[in-house]
């Protein structure tokens, strides 16, 4: 009996659908047993979203400052898994503060320590600067990293900006207007993702995950698009300014910076609409002369590795 355990968090429901669609041929196999816990705060983040505690939430996402969570039942910690399996968003640009927190606890050094991990992440477009942040934490806990797979929502850019901000604030996935397509992963993504789980049961049969990372890729598991990475990290050298300036001035809900939650809503406006259109231009323009790197960065983000500081 193979034991398989799946950590994860979500505020719409959309990453429990994946997950669930993901594992199915496990869940279906009499020689396995899926256990879940779904991470929980102590203070939960409602959905939907109202616009302060949306920007309220930025500084401790994009900082990874933890937040409390209820512990986990002792009959989970004490389990000894075969794989565990840990489904997360990206918020601004890292990793949601439920899951980044679970990386941070004891538990989760208790849990990972010394197992393989497989990462489903569930997100709008950018997630590789966020994976990089999870691949890090992996290794401080001791975790071995053996596969990854993000699931996206494919629209272009500023029409998904829309149909997120419909999905977020109003909590309706549905189309804004009777216009624009549905937020989010598509309900035939989210179906497909069946088509993961039935690759990586044999390896979790024979404990061997060798060749999983690039046979998910192989199954398009991981879109790697150069001209986002290049603007994720660039929104990561900006957001790690705001952060701290945010964070200076005031604790979650102070009102001593909602004036500045303001000024970064404004500055997040027109850097989607003003910015993100001219940094895309730019790229297209001078990615040439470096198509070599492009491609080599490609490759790293789609798969498992994770580069070491210096």
């Amino acid at each position: 009996m193979k034991k398989v355990l799946v950590v994860y968090y979500t505020q719409t429901g959309q990453q429990k659908k994946i997950l669930d669609h993901l594992l199915a041929p496990l869940a279906d196999d009499p020689e396995v047993r899926l256990s879940y816990h779904r991470i929980q705060p102590v203070v939960d983040y409602a959905f939907p979203w109202d616009g302060i505690r949306f920007f309220d939430a930025f500084p401790e996402s994009f900082l990874q400052i933890p937040c409390a969570l209820e512990p986990i039942d002792q009959e989970v910690l004490q389990e000894d898994y075969d794989l565990i399996v840990l489904g997360y968003q990206v918020w601004y640009l890292s990793p949601s503060i439920p899951f980044n927190s679970f990386l941070k606890s004891d538990e989760a050094k208790v849990l990972l320590n010394g197992k393989p991990v497989v990462t489903i992440i569930n997100c709008r477009n950018m997630w590789v600067m966020a994976q990089e942040k999870v691949k890090r934490a992996l290794h401080e806990v001791g975790a071995n990293l053996v596969g990854n797979v993000a699931r996206v929502d494919r629209h272009l850019n500023h029409i998904s900006v829309i149909t997120i901000v419909h999905w977020m604030m109003k909590g309706r996935k549905d189309s804004y207007l009777g216009l624009f397509p549905k937020p989010g992963v598509s309900d035939r993504d989210i179906h497909e993702s069946r088509k993961f789980g039935t690759t990586l049961l044999p390896h979790l049969r024979c404990a061997d995950y060798t060749s999983l990372q690039s046979e998910w890729v192989k199954q398009e598991g991981v879109r790697i698009k150069p001209v986002l990475v290049f603007t994720d990290k660039r929104a990561n050298m900006l957001f790690a300014k705001w952060a701290k300036l945010i964070r200076s001035k005031g604790l979650p809900g102070a009102k001593s910076r909602k004036p500045w939650l303001k000024a970064f809503n404004y500055y997040l406006l027109f850097a989607i609409w003003v910015l993100a259109p001219i940094v895309t231009l730019l790229f297209l323009i001078l990615h040439l002369p470096f198509l070599s790197l492009v491609r080599k960065e490609t490759k790293y983000y789609q798969s498992i590795q994770l580069k070491m500081p210096r």
